[in-house]
């Protein structure tokens, strides 16, 4: 899934690229699930021949500054990804759109072509990420210097300014790159969450732009269990919490995040290993889950501490590296597939199968891609319920005579 820094990357290829110069053509997707509160036709009047102004992040939001509002802004949700033609853009591994595809992708959902020919694709295979549009300039203004102002009077300005689609990014929690929180002031805020530290993280309403692999990273390098309680952190503890999330994030933009660039030592590159076979810097890497999400971290060093470790010594030992989150196991198979040819192939086996019972045979690619992740247990289930299910139609042909069949030859000359 992207984060921060992937985010970061994109905003950045925009604005050594695009900046400056005027969008003559516009192509939105009909795909109401991710184009969201706007037609694909008022979408595409809203920025048509408009002149990029600059490229704006908050966490993992992105948006296009115009010469005039609306701005289009992008939510990556689990597989955007911002493409340039013809320029370098950083590729995560689960952006899912090789070289080798068609352009603009198919999976494309917001496409422009600029006044000097460059095109500009948002990308998304999954269908989980946000593209709006935000119709308030002054509240792009109040989202760019939002820690200069008194903090009471600027929540009210968002709350009141901004349409509701616009919401979920005001009410995002401080950029960990751009608005860093002191150390005395993190301390302070852990010290008041009674909640466990890893979902805490993955709070954007807390800090914006950690997702789930920068919260192992940084509790690694911090030496914190990802289920100790945030207010039974020690001053130390929430220094060196403080110090990794700033060298993690810092390198990982640093590198335009590059994932093949990170030091060789975070827990990065160990974390989808599987269980008995994940080590960093020789330990052993053990896999729960916390705050929904399946977690990377290493017993040795990340230990419980006062009162959760009592409580985790009283309680049975959690199943490690089996249970999975459905967005885990939306990460998983994407990461498995072929984008040239899956789409075709996956149709008449596992994919859709449970959906092909009421619609027959005709999902969309857009519904199988929207798939929830569990197309393994559907595999079970299909030989019992299909009547004409692969190596079952003997048992099902005739279910209560099944040992009998095979001794009435008249019932097959007939």
């Amino acid at each position: 899934m992207p984060e921060l820094p992937e985010v970061e990357a994109a905003r950045r290829a925009i604005a050594d690229n695009c900046l400056g110069k005027k969008i003559n053509r516009v192509l939105i997707a009909d795909d109401n699930k991710v184009i969201d509160g706007i037609s694909p036709s008022d979408f595409q009047k809203s920025v048509l021949g408009k002149t990029i102004v600059s490229a704006r992040r908050k966490g993992k939001n992105l948006w296009l500054e115009l010469d005039s509002p609306p701005f289009p802004s992008f939510q990556f949700g689990m597989a955007g990804a911002i493409y340039i033609k013809g320029v370098a853009v950083t590729k995560y591994k689960r952006s899912a759109v090789k070289d080798s595809e068609e352009w603009p992708s198919k999976y494309s959902k917001f496409f422009v072509e600029l006044d000097d020919g460059l095109e500009l694709s948002f990308t998304d295979k999954r269908r989980f990420a946000k593209v709006r549009l935000l119709e308030n300039v002054l509240t792009l203004i109040l989202l760019a210097f939002f820690t200069k102002l008194d903090l009471v009077v600027a929540y009210w300005m968002f709350v009141l300014l901004q349409p509701v689609s616009v919401r979920p990014i005001s009410e995002l929690g401080p950029d960990a790159l751009l608005e860093p929180m002191t150390v005395d002031e993190f301390a302070k805020s852990l010290a008041k969450k009674k909640i466990t530290i890893k979902p805490l993280l993955l709070d954007q309403g807390f800090i914006s732009g950690i997702g789930n692999w920068i919260a192992d990273e940084v509790l690694y390098q911090a030496r914190i269990h990802p289920l100790q309680t945030a207010s039974s952190l020690s001053k130390e503890q929430c220094e060196a919490l403080h110090t990794s999330i700033k060298e993690v994030i810092e390198k990982a933009v640093e590198v335009d995040a590059e994932s093949s660039q990170f030091p060789s030592n975070w827990i990065f590159h160990a974390r989808e290993e599987k269980p008995g076979k994940a080590f960093v810097d020789g330990k052993k890497i053990d896999f729960i889950t916390a705050g929904g999400r399946t977690t990377a971290y290493v017993p040795e060093l990340q230990k419980l501490s006062g009162k959760d470790a009592e409580k985790a010594a009283k309680a049975k030992p959690a199943k490690r590296g089996g249970a999975k989150s459905k967005e885990d196991d939306e990460e998983e198979e994407l990461e498995k597939e072929d984008d040239s040819a899956k789409p075709k192939n996956q149709k008449p086996k596992g994919r859709g199968k449970k959906p092909a019972l009421k619609r027959k045979t005709k999902d969309s690619e857009d519904e199988d891609d929207d798939a929830d992740g569990e197309e393994d247990e559907s595999d079970a289930e299909e030989e019992v319920v299909k009547p004409r299910g692969r190596g079952t139609k003997a048992a099902i042909k005739k279910k209560p005579e099944e040992k009998a069949g095979n001794k009435k030859p008249k019932g097959r000359r007939s």
